[in-house]
């Protein structure tokens, strides 16, 4: 790693603790001390925060992409403090509710920029993190550019951004080194892709343990393996659902999954569950390492010196997997009419705030209220104090603010 790539966004005096730490130590202790970080542990993953122990949050989550990361940019040469951070910061911007909070709040966000979750992390990282008076965390350049998943603002057609226009300066620093306006640093693809491997495997292991996931279902019926096909083909795989369609019947053949066709939450069938997701995790992970390897080289690989590598067939069987959880757990049935709810809440709290604002912001939101410009800006502060509330917090307010709303959701 270079110097540049240890800089900070505003330099801070020299500190010797005796410990000799890198700079990307410092960065991960930076993360996992962060209110931001805390509160990720009653954040929606899949099911809502609180709902079943044995559930992931985006807090579990997190740590597990973390993990996955760290032993994956490890065996490439990355640093493995970098890549740590990345999986643990990826998803520090995400608001209430999960995807769906995501999309209510990008809605009312429309007239100052709208929202996107990794633009809300750089922000959270950034400026909104209270470490270095209008820093954020002030993280290195090397860990700020490993945690943009999308590098590039807000363009017509696409969904996903990594940037408001307003964080354009400090994204500007931190993308200095990058060859191209869009290319991702490798430990940047390496976070993306323990990401994709954790959010896969983990939720079909959260939606199997739940009773969601009808694995022997999928196995004997045909009409339920097409369905899953156009799901993925429609949502995440750019290949059409015929070409998705024997990649399921492999996966499904795979004694590993058959062991958990007829779940029934024993010890021996939690078992078979957790060898499952070892399997896969292992097996993604290998996968992108080999095909890496074998394309740049045993050399340490990190920043931009490769791109990551996984095959197209691997890229499938993790499609499939979403598709699963998107099929049996996101659009359960009652599913569409808990999304309705929590719309609502984060609507009506954005709608109250902006009229009582900045009464009601906590104080250094309300204090950003008052610093800003425009009503623009001002929509913009409201937004960060509600992307910062966790589920139940969300919940309280609504019901403390617009004496209406119930403590269920």
């Amino acid at each position: 790693m270079s110097s540049s790539d240890a800089e900070r966004w505003v330099v801070e005096p020299v500190k010797d603790t005796g410990g000799g730490r890198s700079p990307y130590e410092r960065d991960r202790a930076r993360v996992l001390h962060s209110a931001a970080f805390r509160r990720l542990a009653a954040k929606t993953q899949v099911h809502m925060a609180g709902t079943d122990d044995f559930l992931r949050t985006r807090l579990t989550h997190s740590l597990e992409v973390a993990q996955i990361a760290r032993e994956m940019g490890a065996r490439l040469g990355c640093d493995p403090d970098v890549v740590d951070v990345a999986g643990l910061a990826h998803d520090l911007g995400h608001p209430p509710f999960g995807h769906n909070g995501e999309a209510a709040l990008d809605e009312l966000a429309r007239s100052c920029g709208g929202f996107e979750g990794n633009a809300q992390t750089l922000r959270v990282l950034t400026r909104l993190e209270a470490k270095v008076h209008g820093a954020g965390l002030n993280l290195t350049r090397a860990a700020l550019d490993a945690t943009c998943k999308y590098p590039w603002p807000r363009q017509p057609g696409r969904r996903k951004f990594g940037v408001y226009a307003d964080d354009r300066p400090v994204f500007d620093w931190l993308r200095a080194a990058a060859p191209g306006p869009q290319r991702r640093c490798l430990e940047a693809q390496v976070m993306d892709w323990a990401d994709d491997v954790a959010y896969s495997v983990h939720d079909v292991e959260d939606g199997i343990h739940g009773g969601y996931v009808p694995v022997r279902r999928l196995i004997d019926d045909a009409d339920e393996r097409a369905a899953v096909c156009r799901a993925a083909a429609e949502t995440y795989a750019p290949e059409p659902a015929e070409e998705l369609a024997p990649v399921l019947d492999e996966l499904l053949a795979d004694p590993a999954l058959v062991m958990v066709a007829d779940h029934d939450g024993s010890q021996r069938a939690q078992a078979a569950l957790k060898g499952l997701t070892s399997v896969l995790t292992g097996r993604f992970v290998a996968a992108a390492v080999e095909a890496t390897r074998a394309a740049h080289g045993d050399g340490p690989l990190r920043r931009y010196a490769a791109d990551l590598m996984v095959p197209a067939r691997v890229r499938m069987r993790c499609a499939l997997l979403k598709a699963i959880a998107l099929r049996y757990v996101m659009r359960r049935p009652g599913a569409h009419e808990r999304y309705e709810r929590q719309r609502a809440v984060l609507t009506e709290l954005v709608g109250t705030l902006v009229d009582r604002a900045p009464g009601g912001l906590d104080p250094a939101f309300a204090a950003a209220w008052k610093a800003a410009g425009d009503d623009q800006a001002r929509l913009r502060v409201v937004v960060d104090q509600v992307a910062s509330l966790t589920d139940p917090a969300a919940v309280d307010w609504h019901h403390r603010l617009t004496s209406r709303g119930t403590r269920s959701y």
